[in-house]
This record gives C-alpha cells, sequence and structure tokens, in this order.
C-alpha cells in the first residue's frame, strides 16, 4: 500500500482528499504546513506528497525545493494541488521540482490517475 502525505492548512481540503485516497486504498499521512510537511516527509518517507501552495510560513514551492535539495527526501515525487491556476504558476511549481500540477476543486479521478501514472501502480 502506498503512503501519501498531504500538506495542506485548510482541514476541509486534507479532509476531501484523505477521503478520496482512503477510497482507493492508500495510506494517508497529512501535515497542516509547508515546514511541517518538510518534516513529516523527512520522518515517513512517503511514496508521493500531494502539495498544497497558498500556506501561511513555506509555501508549497518553497517546500517542494526544500524536499528536492534534501537527500534523503529527494527521490520521492511531489504533485502541487493548488487554487493558483496561472499558466506561470504551473511552470515556476515544475521549476521546483514537482512531477505533475493540479488545480482544485481536483477530480477524484484525475487525482488517482495522475497518482498511478506517477507511481506506476
Amino acid at each position: 500500500m502506498s503512503k501519501i502525505l498531504i500538506v495542506d492548512d485548510s482541514p476541509t481540503e486534507t479532509h476531501i482528499l484523505t477521503k478520496m485516497l482512503d477510497k482507493n486504498g492508500y495510506q494517508v499521512v497529512t501535515a497542516e504546513s509547508g515546514e511541517t510537511g518538510v518534516e513529516v516527509a523527512k520522518k515517513e518517507l512517503p511514496d508521493l506528497v500531494l502539495m498544497d501552495v497558498v500556506m501561511p510560513g513555506l509555501n508549497g514551492f518553497q517546500a517542494t525545493r526544500q524536499l528536492k535539495k534534501e537527500a534523503t527526501t529527494a527521490h520521492i515525487p511531489v504533485v502541487i494541488v493548488t487554487t493558483k491556476d496561472q499558466e506561470t504558476d504551473k511552470i515556476w511549481g515544475m521549476r521546483q521540482g514537482a512531477k505533475d500540477y493540479l488545480t482544485k476543486p481536483v477530480q477524484e479521478e484525475s487525482l488517482i490517475n495522475t497518482i498511478q501514472a506517477i507511481l506506476g501502480s
């Protein structure tokens, strides 16, 4: 069972994503900020990270960059899941090391297909 880390400061978004992932057989761990997300990723070493962008403190772009710089977490694919839907945001997110970029509200089928494509399952 693949372990997925959700990094999002919105309890509602975290709940929605958790429900989708649970239903599809994924183990879920969560973090409510960029800083916590980086720490949890180092400790839990998830198979994939779903990263929000707009969060207080360390934003999702910065947190993704930190995960990609860190030797212990550099291999973990990050999918940005955000309300920021501008093409420049998407390009910037990919430049930080994200594998994919989904905009909220994310559809379950789109989310699961993206995860399966990245994890090869």
